[in-house]
């Protein structure tokens, strides 16, 4: 079977897609073809033919309404990736439960929320086309996360819910994860601190990088596409190899 990336036709939603990985994703699958479609709660430029559609997806009710619109715009949803997500380094200790509660909405409820709306309209029985939802995970839900710890459990319920629905939803609807370790952006340095100190971070990792946005959306793109359509519930991890173990490193 030969390659087949490309989108035309297909409207692909994408949450969070106003910067960084978001935004990469987005441009991955306007250059394939794709109808794009971005959700966010601040509308920013966005290149002519994308769709902005304002929301804050941690209102259930909000990210239905939203996915709704797209529908009614498009006519058809065939592609979501749940790309919203994030959080400011805590205090496991001390952290409030308001900053918790909202962690847990926003990198795992919002995902829930939107998949499921997308999910509704996807489905042939309700005169949907099959789709491909994607989660962008993050390593943390696999290893201990100090100061992220709401973040990484919720990364980590995300995980579960992508095996949930990815047996409930099949064989009309995929569901997957994407692992992401670390990534490169255009605000990498208030994470990773300065070129030197990402310097030492890339050294540390078996591919001598960081990932890029356009990684994660090759990805993405991949998922989405024909060349995947054995795959649901999978968790597939983008970290360059993971960390080199303290005793090799030389």
């Amino acid at each position: 079977m030969a390659a087949d990336w490309q989108m035309q036709d297909k409207v692909v939603l994408v949450t969070g897609a106003t910067k960084g990985v978001g935004r990469g994703v987005a441009d991955m699958f306007a250059e394939a073809g794709a109808t794009v479609a971005v959700a966010a709660r601040t509308e920013v430029k966005l290149p002519n033919g994308w769709l902005f559609e304002p929301a804050d997806i941690r209102d259930g009710d909000q990210a239905a309404a939203m996915v709704d619109r797209v529908v009614e715009r498009t006519g058809r949803l065939d592609v979501v990736i749940n790309n919203a997500g994030g959080s400011p380094p805590a205090d496991t200790s001390t952290a409030s439960a308001r900053f918790t509660q909202r962690i847990v909405e926003l990198n795992l409820l919002s995902a829930i929320y939107v998949a499921q709306r997308a999910n509704h309209h996807m489905q042939p029985e309700r005169g949907g086309f099959g789709g491909s939802i994607v989660n962008i995970g993050s390593i943390t839900a696999m290893r201990p996360a100090p100061t992220v710890a709401a973040y990484g459990a919720a990364k980590a319920g995300l995980l579960n819910f992508t095996q949930t629905a990815g047996q409930e939803w099949a064989p009309h609807v995929r569901v997957n994860t994407v692992t992401a370790g670390l990534i490169r952006t255009e605000q990498a340095e208030l994470h990773y601190g300065d070129a030197e100190s990402i310097a030492r971070i890339e050294a540390n990792i078996p591919m001598k990088r960081m990932a890029l946005p356009g990684d994660v959306a090759n990805l993405c793109l991949f998922l989405a596409s024909p060349m995947a359509s054995y795959l649901t519930g999978a968790n597939i991890v983008l970290d360059g190899g993971g960390d080199i173990p303290q005793f090799l490193r030389i």
